[in-house]
């Protein structure tokens, strides 16, 4: 078995909605049949049980290697715990080769499952034996170390119940969430709202409680110290017991409470000024640690916070007794659970000590063991909930002490006996304000019910109704992908919109072009998707990519599919018929939103059947109102598109707008059939986005396909009085929609220049020559560096063939090099004479061009 050609599927797919690992498996012999494989089966289970009855075996003759190895890489990563459930195994037009796709949540932990499975598989095969154990772990481990953490997990899953995209921009915890304009990030508990002054603020504790003390808000006195003897005398000030911590610390780090002496008082010091450079001394509150979540400008949840310890069962020794606690699966050494490991370190040692114990002492039963000062979740300590207990007056000095740091997220430290009282009646106070606060204590506390921590925090993101996304429109085809997005970009233009583009030739931001080439994939889109001064994105979205990668978005408000004819780059990557490759374009129909719509051809029987597809509306668009699907769609009072004598018609229902084609310059009156289609789907997706018709109307009017405006699309120049079109057209359908166009423009005689592909099939190169050979009357052919892995004049030949039953074509001749043939072709015109020049090297070839018209002068 060989695996090559492994891809990360990053959004929606060919296959399925999820993330996917894909991979081409190779099986050879009685790989193709496990059945063929004596006690394979047997092997297999044996060393992963868990497989269960996912190979059936009354299909073992139809079930390959490579199914096993799909098997393999889902179930193991669902038995590290990965929330996976879909795989799937096809066969491929090669005889034992197949594409085998496997859901992941963690793409690296999807390509170790995968690569561990092809290990599993191999160990059977080989009867060899396999650490299953072993990885299962190494997978939960990664898992772990890569997952979102519970706070911005909660959060992230608050935004997808809302319909909220996000993108992860780190391996960390940084999410953006929204597309464009309306996008906004969070990182752990902080938001793109979060005040960097109201940050340095709380980090500051002296600066704290001079603030909320001007505020009103009680606070306990302290104040900062320069050394060790500095902070007994601050202690004496302010009256014993106090507290020593750092003035900018976090999680419970140096923080060192209820000091009654001298030595503690020194050694807490100590402790702390290894964390960091400034302490301070205050006035120990007595009473319990509570956790106050302030979120905008409401309390969100409360806690009771105790610090980690034992109880003593009269059998074990403390050290026991931690270890007992800490093998609870709820705890983790890190933040990934709702409990961390209690530390058995020098603190908790120094703090047995304060008790009278040490680590082998057996405490009686029912003896409770503090192993820490201080409460932190992250030192082991629990949790509990009392939000539904909080003080109305209590909750309201909460909200002052967030709003007076300036935090819109705040986790607010309380020491007081009891919650049901406001601070002042119990001589409490608000001893910290922190910045991107832990949730964990919330969102799954130790005791009592989690609180809806995540849900808040994307609500004051996002007010309701916010989903935070932009419009997006996608537009797959064979032909007219990118003159019919660059239609649509007008429409948002018109609207006032600023628009983000990607096509064939480039990623367009208002207008200016930010990269070049062919950006009709995924990456591109989430690059448009990215930036902050986009309000409505375009997206011309390729094959390639889809298969590449997926789409670059989860769903899109309008999908256009322009036609599918005859089709295009078949018999590449596995896509060797029309259906196939139309399983491919309505990728994009298949992930329409809800509330949106399919812009569909009906005159293409391929693209009208996607409708079945579609989960949104869908409109229908074709020249001909007397289409069949057209017809129908209309008679059911639902919207269609067509040509009506020399107008475009939107109907519904008895609703009819009418838009003559004399002012759509694109289509020169109607008179460039593919034209008019490409302002046909323009409209109708203006039409589904509800934009008023004069909006749609204006960007019909001032759009010209010029080289300026949409290079290489049927760009025309007059030059010596005869008339030059530069298109680039390479397949067959577009080559037969440029002679119907042709066909409707005067000409004295015509002329055509054209290569070819090296990657097209070879009927596919000659059926170009064989439309071109009835319209007209000179070909020129070229070879250019598009060669792609062909012979030296082997294109040429193949069109040449294309030629042999021409009943126009009289003249034919061969030349090496684009321009070069540009420039025969350009010597040969007449005034009165027709060129069309079908480009290879767009930029450059129209740059040619323009320049041998100016020098024409």
């Amino acid at each position: 078995m060989d695996v090559s050609r492994i891809r990360a599927l990053r959004g929606p797919n060919l296959w399925s909605r999820h993330t996917a690992i894909q991979a081409i498996v190779t099986c050879e012999g009685g790989e193709v049949a496990i059945s063929d494989l004596p006690n394979f089966e047997a092997r297999l289970r044996e060393r992963f049980p868990e497989l269960g009855d996912l190979i059936p075996s009354d299909h073992l003759d139809t079930v390959s290697m490579a199914h096993a190895l799909e098997f393999a890489a889902l179930g193991l990563q669902a038995q590290a715990g990965c929330p996976v459930t879909f795989s799937r195994t096809a066969q491929t037009v090669d005889q034992g080769v197949y594409q085998v796709i496997v859901e992941y949540t963690e793409e690296d932990v999807g390509r170790l499952a995968f690569e561990r499975a092809e290990q599993l598989c191999q160990a059977a095969l080989n009867d060899t034996p396999f650490d299953l154990e072993g990885t299962l772990k190494e997978l939960r481990d990664l898992d772990e170390d890569i997952r979102l953490g519970p706070s911005t997990g909660a959060i992230v899953s608050a935004a997808v119940a809302r319909g909220i995209p996000y993108r992860r921009l780190t391996q960390g915890s940084l999410v953006q969430f929204g597309w464009g304009s309306k996008q906004k990030r969070i990182q752990a508990a902080e938001t793109s709202l979060t005040s960097a002054i109201g940050e340095s603020i709380a980090q500051d504790k002296e600066l704290t409680k001079k603030l909320l003390h001007a505020a009103g808000v009680a606070v306990p006195y302290g104040r900062p110290v320069e050394d060790e003897d500095d902070a007994w005398v601050a202690a004496q000030e302010v009256g014993l017991p106090v507290v020593v911590k750092p003035q900018d610390g976090n999680q419970g780090k140096g923080i060192s409470v209820n000091l009654t002496s001298e030595e503690q008082v020194r050694r807490a010091y100590r402790v702390a000024i290894e964390f960091r450079d400034d302490i301070m001394v205050e006035k120990f509150l007595p009473g319990h640690d509570w956790r106050l979540l302030v979120i905008g400008d409401k309390l969100i949840a409360a806690a009771r916070r105790d610090p980690p310890l034992v109880i003593g069962d009269g059998t074990h020794t403390i050290r026991e007794l931690v270890d007992i606690v800490n093998s609870d699966p709820r705890r983790s050494d890190g933040h990934a659970t709702s409990l961390t490991k209690i530390r058995f370190d020098e603190i908790a040692l120094a703090r047995l000590a304060e008790q009278g114990y040490s680590a082998d002492t057996v405490p009686q039963r029912g003896v409770r063991v503090v192993l820490r000062n201080n409460a932190n979740l992250s030192t082991g300590g629990t949790a509990t909930d009392v939000t539904d207990d909080v003080h109305p007056e209590l909750a309201a000095a909460a909200v002052a002490a967030a709003q007076t740091v300036g935090l819109d997220i705040c986790g607010i430290d309380v020491v007081c006996d009891t919650m049901l009282k406001p601070l002042e009646e119990q001589g409490g106070g608000i001893v910290e304000c922190n910045a991107a606060p832990g949730l964990r204590m919330h969102l799954d506390p130790s005791f009592g019910k989690g609180r809806p921590v995540g849900e808040a925090i994307v609500g004051m993101m996002f007010p309701d109704g916010d989903n935070a996304r932009i419009p997006v429109v996608a537009i797959a085809g064979t032909n007219g992908k990118t003159t019919t997005s660059r239609l649509i970009g007008r429409i948002f233009e018109s609207n006032g919109l600023r628009v983000g583009m990607t096509s064939t030739d480039g990623v367009y931001i208002e207008g200016r072009r930010t990269d070049d080439g062919d950006c009709s994939g995924p990456r591109s889109a989430r690059n448009v998707l990215m930036h902050p001064d986009v309000d409505a994105a375009v997206f011309e979205t390729a094959r390639g990519g889809v298969l590449r990668e997926g789409l670059g978005f989860d769903m899109c408000d309008v999908a256009v599919i322009t036609n599918i004819g005859i089709g295009d780059h078949l018999g590449l990557n596995y896509i060797t018929t029309v259906d196939e490759l139309a399983v491919v374009k309505r990728v994009i129909v298949e992930n329409v939103a809800p509330n949106g719509t399919a812009v569909l051809n009906a005159a293409d029987p391929v693209v009208a059947a996607m409708a079945h597809h579609c989960q949104g509306e869908i409109i229908f668009f074709a020249r001909d109102r007397a289409n069949p699907v057209l017809a129908t769609h209309r008679a059911q009072g639902k919207r269609v598109v067509y040509v009506e004598r020399d107008a475009i018609i939107c109907s519904e229902g008895r609703k009819k707008h009418r838009i003559p084609l004399a002012n759509v310059p694109l289509t020169r009156n109607g008179t460039i059939g593919f034209q008019v289609e490409n302002a046909m789907a323009a409209t109708a997706t203006g039409w589904a986005l509800g934009y008023d018709w004069e909006i749609i109307e204006r960007a019909l009017a001032n759009f010209v396909s010029d080289a300026a405006t949409a290079p290489g699309r049927f760009n025309v120049f007059d030059y010596k009085g005869a008339t030059l079109i530069a298109d680039y057209g390479h397949n067959p359908d577009a080559i037969q929609a440029l002679v119907g166009g042709i066909n409707n423009m005067p000409a004295v005689r015509r002329s055509v220049v054209i290569s070819g592909a090296g990657d097209r099939r070879d009927d596919d190169i000659r059926q170009q020559t064989e439309i071109l050979g009835e319209a007209f009357d000179d070909v020129i052919l070229y070879q250019d560096a598009c060669q792609r892995g062909r012979e030296d004049g082997e294109v040429i030949a193949l069109l040449r063939e294309g030629l042999a039953n021409a009943s126009r074509t009289k003249q034919i001749d061969a030349i090496t090099g684009e321009f070069i043939a540009i420039d025969a072709a350009l010597a040969r015109l007449q005034p009165g004479d027709l060129c069309l020049i079908l480009i290879d090297q767009v930029e450059e070839a129209l740059a040619h061009i323009a320049g041998r018209i100016a020098e024409a002068g």
